[in-house]
């Protein structure tokens, strides 16, 4: 029984030498393959705010957005600048963002930034006071230079008198600048 344990032992160690290798090469060409987009563009689209903090100027509030993206070297990062905005004030979003291909001209991303609302205690699609903003996305180049994207969001305790987080569901057409 022995001897049959060695060679059973001894070719499975053969056989994992053999096969690893190949679905290593099967990886690297698959992330080859979806490249993603590196594109810097700035857009326009919509924002819609999804969530309410219970208070007055914490309603769900529907308005727009301008979306832009500095592509950061040969690096998985990106700055981002958002505009979101309703018909009494604005929210202004810096953030940096990790990009991860999931497609051919297709990006999957998640952000970390703040929210600094113009005038506090009136509403914008992602609440009504300053707050960290966590969010996560998808932005795709449909042609040479327009790019498509959304994202989603969350203002963390961005209400104010209101320990609720706001949620904001953005979408819009850009144009590739570099």
């Amino acid at each position: 029984m022995k001897p049959f344990l060695k060679s059973l032992v001894t070719i499975s160690a053969l056989s994992s030498l053999v096969i690893i290798p190949a679905f290593l090469s099967v990886g690297k060409a698959a992330a080859q393959t979806q490249k993603g987009t590196d594109a810097s563009y700035i857009g326009a689209g919509v924002a819609a705010g999804v969530t309410n903090g219970g208070k007055v100027n914490d309603a769900a509030t529907f308005g727009g957005n301008v979306t832009g993206r500095l592509k950061l070297g040969n690096t998985p990062f990106s700055a981002r600048g958002n505009v979101l905005w309703s018909d009494q004030t604005s929210a202004i979003i810096p953030e940096v963002s990790v990009d991860v291909p999931i497609a051919n001209k297709t990006n999957a991303f998640i952000t970390g930034g703040y929210s600094f609302v113009e005038s506090d205690g009136k509403p914008t699609p992602l609440g009504n006071r300053d707050s960290v903003v966590v969010g996560a996305g998808v932005e795709s180049e449909v042609t040479k230079n327009f790019l498509v994207y959304t994202n989603a969001k969350v203002g963390l305790g961005a209400y104010q008198n209101s320990d609720a987080s706001a949620v904001s569901i953005n979408g819009g057409i850009g144009v590739r600048f570099k």
